[in-house]
This record gives structure tokens, sequence and C-alpha cells, in this order.
């Protein structure tokens, strides 16, 4: 069973950038489509971006241009950069590690942007 746990999270002034990591264990991380989800207070979780073993990669509109996920095979590390960051992405993010048969989530990062 793969353990998740992310890191980075923090609080930024709007405008401002953050880099978000998830390291992985247990398990091959290479196998994994990797996805970060978020959730802000009172509203449903939602995918901000997932990226793929073979590297193919898709956004959640809202961050589409700002946000940018990569993963580091060797480092059993996947990321999520985060730039031009607004109040509505306040929200607690998610590492989620995905096989057909298997999820695994991370225990969360609180993201908060305000000035």
């Amino acid at each position: 069973q793969v353990q998740l746990v992310e890191s980075g999270g923090g609080l930024v002034q709007p405008g401002g950038s953050l880099r978000l990591s998830c390291e992985a264990s247990g398990s091959i991380f290479g196998i994994y489509t990797m996805n970060w989800y978020r959730q802000a207070p009172g509203k449903q979780r939602e995918l901000v971006a997932g990226i793929t073993p073979g590297g193919s990669i898709n956004y959640g509109d809202s961050v589409k241009g700002r946000f940018t996920i990569s993963r580091d095979n060797a480092k059993n590390t996947v990321y999520l950069q985060m730039n031009s960051l607004k109040p509505e992405d306040t929200a607690v993010y998610y590492c989620n590690a995905r096989q057909p048969l298997v999820t695994a989530w991370g225990q969360g990062t609180q993201v908060t942007v305000s000035s």
C-alpha cells in the first residue's frame, strides 16, 4: 500500500507562488497516476491536476495556465507549482495516487491566499 506525505503549504499573498510536494513510499511510485485535489470549506473536493505514469497531464479549468504538475520518479515525488495565486485557491490540498484497484490519499496541506 502506498503512503503519501504532502508538504509545502502555507500562507501567501495574492499573486504569489507556492510549490507543493508529495512524497510516496511503500509501493512502486512509477505505476501510479498522481493527482492533486483540493477542498475549500463548504465545497466539494475538486481535481486540480493529474499526471499519468507516461507523463500525460490534465488540469482543472480554474488553474490552467497558473499551476504546473510534475513528477520525479527517481525521488518518488510529485510536485504542484502554483503561480499567480488567488484568494479562491485557498483550500486543503490533497495528494492522490491511483491505480485501477488501488487509491491512496495524503493527509492534506493547507494553502491560504490572503493579504
